[in-house]
């Protein structure tokens, strides 16, 4: 008898479980813990998170990871299946919204290191709204996420899978304020990996 595919997971990693003999655990996990939607708790979860890991590909599959970061709460859940978050105007590079316009796919992990140790993976489809444009459709949209900014553009995304990262390998940290002070020897953003090392003091002659 031959059973039915599974409803998540990609062909890749169900033909992985069958060769390493993982794959009524993974039917026990899909079954117990991806859902097709945001659940109470998720949308709880992403409203207490202050930053979100992104993973996004373009046309020929080439990855790109990136990290987004706010006030909790700056990715706003729109309702079960729907959510959205601004970008801002950066270096203009655009990487992961320029993926999202040849490949919609995008991956999105939460992460809580200072309380519960959980992560939650939300993956889904991506379009891309000015603001203006969002704010028609959705005028519940956060307001000054960053004060004095306003988003550049709307990240919005279509739920089709969501699950939990377990705790075990999660680090505890410790949250603190931001040191307002600057480190002198702390190279500047834009040479932070780009500038050449001091040439050396040649030692001084002796004769």
């Amino acid at each position: 008898m031959t059973l039915p595919p599974p409803s998540f997971g990609s062909a890749g990693e169900h033909r992985l479980q069958q060769h390493l003999g993982t794959a009524d655990r993974a039917a026990r996990f899909y079954d117990q813990q991806v859902r097709p939607h945001l659940t109470q708790e998720m949308r709880d979860f992403i409203g207490r998170q202050a930053m979100v890991f992104l993973a996004s590909a373009d046309s020929h599959g080439e990855c790109d990871a990136s990290f987004r970061a706010g006030p909790p709460g700056f990715v706003h859940v729109i309702d079960e299946g729907t959510l959205a978050y601004p970008e801002y105007r950066g270096n203009g590079v655009l990487a992961s919204a320029g993926n999202m316009l040849e490949n919609p796919h995008l991956g999105m992990l939460f992460v809580d290191f200072t309380h519960h140790h959980v992560g939650l993976h939300v993956n889904g489809v991506a379009r891309l709204y000015r603001d203006g444009d969002l704010r028609r459709t959705h005028p519940d949209l956060p307001q000054d996420i960053a004060p004095g900014r306003t988003p550049h553009l709307w990240v919005h995304l279509s739920v089709e899978e969501a699950y939990i990262h377990c705790s075990k390998y999660i680090p505890h940290m410790e949250p603190t304020p931001r040191p307002g002070s600057h480190d002198a020897e702390r190279p500047k953003d834009t040479e932070y990996f780009t500038r050449r090392p001091a040439e050396p003091v040649p030692s001084p002659s002796v004769t």
